[in-house]
């Protein structure tokens, strides 16, 4: 029989972990057990160091002179290689900027065109909307005969790869379920198509080991604001492998990937690498921040760092499993660690009263329509004892009925 697992060995795990010191490194709420950084991560103290020296300093006594003195116009292409270790990706393939939707705007865009001929984007039926969206928005431009969607169930993704297909677009974590997909398997059976592959990585940057350029990826995007800790709004990064930067043209050719920016050329000349995906001028207050909070994985090991994921939502599920009165719980998160990211989906008719009940007692979970609570563990600043009392929360609000209260039935703008 399996041994019931205790406080007491949770305690054990948390007195072993190498990464404990690394909670220290963030502002953490009291009575608080946060399993909400899948959504927003939570804030390093170097963050907010850094945002008042950009304001108390750089830009209210050096001014503009800080594009060069404080090296704001290098901003992009440093958080990029801060990214890019994290990331399995080799020096000069990633840059910071803009929104994970418009990223994807335009590597979208420089794989369709890369792909004469082939009119077709495969992706999830179930993938992240803005996904979707932004290759409804391309089709509206270039009309259904040039690009067009297909929405595939993921088992039948393999089957879809066809000599027709442009572009596959995956997310590499699913944002409701947390299943995580073969990222070298799926990349080499598009690439024996001739299909160019786009990884969506906004679930799995900074929470698992990432090898894009050993997996041959071709493009890829991601957020600033989830596991990477950069602040709510925090600039996106995207990803283009080397061997195709001096063929690819992006359609958001704004002034800062110029290859000489202030000549202020009036025709536009793309920079040769990856600095033209750039588009307009840096947001430095947020970049600036999103620069800082990356030094808090300057000395994590990210194989150490999924092994104590895996252990962590293994031991939820775990406590979960050792409660009757969470029974109605169905776990939809595949429980293999291959396939799993670095949260817990569990479906329940009551989903999102019990998201607000557990909010209420200080367990920061969120709701993901139409009847999923999600559950993140970030091991950077999480412990094994916060799962416990996690439990056990959760085990009484259900025991009590308190989740059925009318109040916790009310929606906010923000679920």
């Amino acid at each position: 029989m399996n041994t019931p697992l205790g406080i007491t060995q949770l305690e054990q795990f948390d007195a072993q972990d190498s990464l404990v010191a690394k909670r220290d490194a963030f502002v953490l709420p009291p009575n608080t057990i946060y399993l909400d950084g899948n959504s927003l991560g939570a804030m390093p103290k170097v963050a907010a160091t850094r945002a008042q020296d950009v304001l108390a300093t750089q830009w209210s006594q050096d001014l503009i002179k800080s594009w060069n003195s404080h090296s704001w116009i290098d901003l992009p292409g440093t958080v990029g290689e801060k990214i890019a270790r994290l990331i399995g990706a080799a020096p000069g393939q990633v840059i910071s900027c803009d929104s994970t939707s418009v990223n994807l705007f335009k590597v979208l865009s420089s794989a369709m065109l890369l792909q004469q001929g082939r009119k077709i984007v495969v992706s999830q039926a179930g993938n992240f909307p803005t996904d979707l969206y932004m290759v409804e928005g391309l089709s509206s431009l270039l009309g259904q005969q040039n690009c067009q969607l297909q929405l595939v169930d993921n088992n039948e993704l393999e089957s879809a790869l066809t000599e027709h297909v442009a572009v596959l677009m995956l997310t590499q974590v699913d944002f409701r379920s947390g299943r995580l997909l073969d990222m070298q398997r799926l990349t080499q059976l598009a690439h024996e198509k001739g299909i160019l592959v786009i990884w969506d990585l906004a679930h799995s940057a900074g929470a698992l080991p990432i090898e894009l350029d050993a997996c041959n990826v071709d493009f890829a995007v991601g957020c600033g604001y989830k596991y990477l800790n950069g602040g709510p709004g925090a600039p996106a990064f995207l990803y283009v492998a080397k061997r195709h930067q001096a063929d690819v043209v992006q359609p958001l050719s704004g002034w800062m990937g110029h290859k000489t920016p202030f000549s202020f050329d009036n025709k536009y000349d793309k920079a040769p690498g990856i600095e033209q995906y750039l588009t307009g001028t840096p947001a430095i207050l947020s970049m600036s921040v999103l620069d800082a909070a990356l030094d808090v994985f300057s000395d994590v090991d990210m194989s150490t760092l999924r092994q104590k994921s895996l252990a962590l939502s293994d031991s939820f599920h775990k406590l979960v499993k050792q409660h009757d009165a969470l029974a109605e719980l169905t776990l939809l998160t595949p429980l293999s660690a291959a396939e799993r990211g670095s949260q817990l989906a569990y479906q329940h008719p009551k989903a999102y009263a019990l998201c607000q009940a557990l909010i209420k007692r200080g367990v920061i979970a969120d709701f993901r329509a139409p009847d999923i609570l999600r559950l993140g563990f970030t091991p950077l600043y999480l412990r094994f004892r916060d799962i416990w009392h996690a439990v056990e929360i959760l085990a009484d609000i259900v025991q009590s009925g308190e989740y059925l209260k009318a109040e916790y039935a009310v929606k906010h703008k923000v679920t």
